[in-house]
């Protein structure tokens, strides 16, 4: 395999330096003029919110839930660190990602956190500039969204991640702990949420010093706060595991149903603007096509195709719920993101965008020595084996996505190409789209 992966990465490391190179130009052209242009936006960004003569919506923190697909250290806090090579890349040490790099909500993260200083470009401009803009986002002293069960070096004044690699929407039982599903399901993330918001209201009317509310939000960011959901891939799993797949989408609406419960308690809690993922073409994930023997059901990608077409149910009947959910809430804004359309996509025409086989894999060996796990021979640990060019991979580890691959996904969904309603992250909180669209 790692033959393979060698060939693939020589093959086409003369283009991508090539085409590297020209990107780099094009960036240090690109950054000079953006700065140049954003600086007047940066003094009136604030003025231009007070008056109400900007587009953009200003989220003073994020608040996400969700599985490993959104995890920043949730589980590698509360069980085993995620060791070596996840992190690798930008981190450059074990990040609590199941990824070489970043997530899709680190890049949701950079792209709202920016949004009150260049937001009026960030409206109009495709997701490569936000990502020129990483260093504008250290500079400004913007932390990537904190892990809540992580303890060390935390802040969580831009908001708290409560999502944990295994989490399921369901309350976990007999069945998902066989099968190794986290015990911090969704129930669990919403019970850490509604304990953090009350003890940092005790601290403010205690009159905590500044130095601690200065890595805490404000009360009232609550409120104004952007609430993102990226969970269900885990109960479609399990329940592959143990079910047939009549049985699968029979369980559907009662996922379906807790998940609404969950958006409901949080209404409660002040939340107004929710930013809802579909769940990913699940049969494309490379072990699950490792698991699976009938050739007959695959697709023209080598997916595995029935399991992704739960996947689709699931993610129709999710929408039809968001929709529900609008209309019991008029004063909340709810953005349905499908997620799955942008990663099968990817997926149907990686190679087109530089990635090599889309069902291979960068890091470690099935059923031997997993990628996020460390390996005891002879009393000694070992650490997984990465490929040597992960940029030319889909998946990272074979059930996860590579930074690359995440960014690519971003650049898709972040814009706004494929929400509902069709608007950008940064333009979520705005009601008065959402019912038009109705």
């Amino acid at each position: 395999m790692e033959a393979a992966r060698s060939s693939v990465g020589n093959g086409i490391s003369g283009r991508w330096k090539t085409a590297w190179a020209s990107k780099n130009s094009v960036k240090t052209f690109t950054i000079a003029v953006l700065f140049g242009v954003t600086f007047s936006l940066f003094l009136l960004s604030g003025r231009q919110r007070d008056l109400g003569q900007s587009d953009t919506c200003y989220f003073p923190a994020v608040f996400n839930f969700g599985d490993s697909n959104s995890d920043t250290g949730g589980k590698s806090a509360a069980f085993r660190r995620i060791p070596l090579p996840n992190g690798n890349v930008f981190f450059r040490k074990p990040s609590g990602r199941y990824c070489n790099g970043k997530l899709i909500i680190d890049l949701i993260g950079i792209k709202v956190k920016l949004a009150p200083y260049y937001g009026s470009i960030l409206n109009v401009a495709a997701f490569d500039v936000t990502e020129l803009l990483y260093p504008a986002a250290e500079n400004l002293g913007l932390p990537y969204l904190s892990a809540y069960l992580d303890s060390i070096g935390t802040n969580f004044r831009h908001g708290a991640n409560f999502a944990t690699g295994g989490s399921t929407i369901q309350p976990l039982d007999a069945r998902m702990t066989k099968i190794g599903h986290s015990p911090i399901s969704l129930d669990i993330q919403l019970a850490q949420f509604e304990q953090f918001k009350e003890r940092v209201n005790e601290l403010y009317k205690e009159g905590v010093d500044s130095n601690i509310k200065s890595k805490l939000p404000r009360p009232e960011d609550f409120s104004q706060a952007l609430y993102t959901f990226d969970i269900g891939q885990n109960d479609l799993d399990g329940a592959f595991k143990s079910m047939t797949e009549k049985q699968v989408i029979e369980s559907i609406p009662g996922i379906i149903n807790q998940f609404a419960q969950a958006v409901k308690r949080l209404h409660q809690h002040g939340a107004r603007i929710f930013w809802i993922h579909s769940t990913g073409p699940l049969g494309c994930l490379p072990f699950h096509v490792l698991d699976y023997t009938p050739t007959e059901n695959v697709d023209q990608n080598g997916c595995i195709r029935s399991h992704n077409e739960v996947a689709q149910e699931f993610n129709r009947q999710l929408k039809e719920s968001v929709i529900q959910l609008r209309m019991q809430f008029p004063d909340a804004a709810l953005t349905y993101v499908d997620i799955y359309s942008a990663k099968y996509s990817l997926i149907s025409d990686g190679k087109h965008h530089g990635f090599a086989n889309p069902l291979g894999y960068c890091c470690g060996h099935y059923r031997d020595n997993l990628c996020w796990r460390k390996k005891t021979e002879n009393g000694t640990e070992t650490l997984s084996t990465s490929c040597s060019n992960p940029s030319a991979y889909i998946s990272w580890d074979g059930i996860h996505y590579t930074h690359a691959a995440n960014l690519w996904v971003a650049n898709k969904v972040l814009d706004g190409w494929l929400s509902d309603p069709p608007i950008s992250i940064t333009q979520a909180c705005r009601i008065s789209i959402h019912f038009e669209q109705q």
